[in-house]
C-alpha cells in the first residue's frame, strides 16, 4: 500500500502524549508525504533501458528535486531531519530511517545541492547516507559512499572524524550482506 495521509492518520497512537519528540517526527513525516506526492511521478517514470542512448536524457535532465520545483523545501526538510537524527536517541534515528524506507520517491530524490567538499558539506552528505541506511541496494550505497569520500579527499577534507561521528549514529543492521551502514562508514571509505 502506498503511504497516504489517510493511512498516516490510522498509524498515530491517540494515547501518546503529543509533547513527545515523536510529534516533531509526525510533522516531518507529513512534510515528506507532500514531497513524496510531487516526486512520485518523476521517480516512477518509465525508462526503456533497451532503447539505444537511454542514459543520455537522464544525465541531461534536471535533478528530480529541481524538476519537481521542491529543492529549497526538500533541503530545509533534510536539515530538520539531520538535526533530529543527530540530536535524538536511537528510537528517533530508527524512526527517521523508517521514513526513508517507506517514502521511496523522497528517499530516491533526496540530495544536497552543495557537494561534500568541506567538513560541513561532508557531514551533510554522510548524515543523509546514514538516514537512507543503504536504501534499496547496498551495492549502490557503497558506490555512493566511495564517491562522497573521494570528492572530500580531492578537496583536501579529512573525513576520519566525521566518519566516526556519523557511524556512531548509524544502523548496526547488516541489511544486504555488505555490512551495516555503521560498518560501511568505518571500513569502506577509501579516502582515509
Amino acid at each position: 500500500m502506498e503511504p497516504s495521509k489517510e493511512n498516516y492518520e490510522n498509524r498515530i497512537d491517540p494515547k501518546r502524549n503529543c509533547d513527545t519528540p515523536m510529534n516533531t517526527l509526525e510533522d516531518l513525516e507529513l512534510q515528506i508525504m507532500e514531497l513524496e506526492e510531487r516526486l512520485r511521478p518523476i521517480a516512477q517514470r518509465p525508462v526503456d533501458v533497451a532503447h539505444p542512448g537511454w542514459a543520455g536524457p537522464l544525465r541531461a535532465g534536471a535533478p528530480p528535486l529541481d524538476e519537481a520545483g521542491v529543492r529549497s523545501t526538500a533541503e530545509r526538510l533534510l536539515g530538520e531531519l539531520i538535526a533530529a537524527y543527530g540530536q535524538g536517541p536511537e528510537e528517533t534515528r530508527a524512526a527517521i530511517r523508517r521514513l526513508f524506507t517507506e517514502y521511496r520517491s523522497f528517499a530516491w530524490a533526496a540530495t544536497w545541492s552543495e557537494p561534500g567538499t568541506s567538513v560541513a558539506g561532508l557531514r551533510q552528505q554522510l548524515m543523509l547516507f546514514s538516514m537512507q541506511d543503504q536504501g534499496r541496494d547496498g551495492r549502490d550505497a557503497l558506490l555512493a559512499l566511495q564517491e562522497i569520500c573521494r570528492a572530500a579527499a580531492a578537496a583536501g577534507v579529512d573525513p576520519a572524524t566525521v566518519l566516526r561521528e556519523v557511524a556512531d549514529l548509524s544502523s548496526r543492521a547488516d541489511r544486504y550482506g555488505l555490512g551495516s551502514t555503521r560498518d560501511l562508514l568505518l571500513e569502506r571509505c577509501p579516502a582515509r
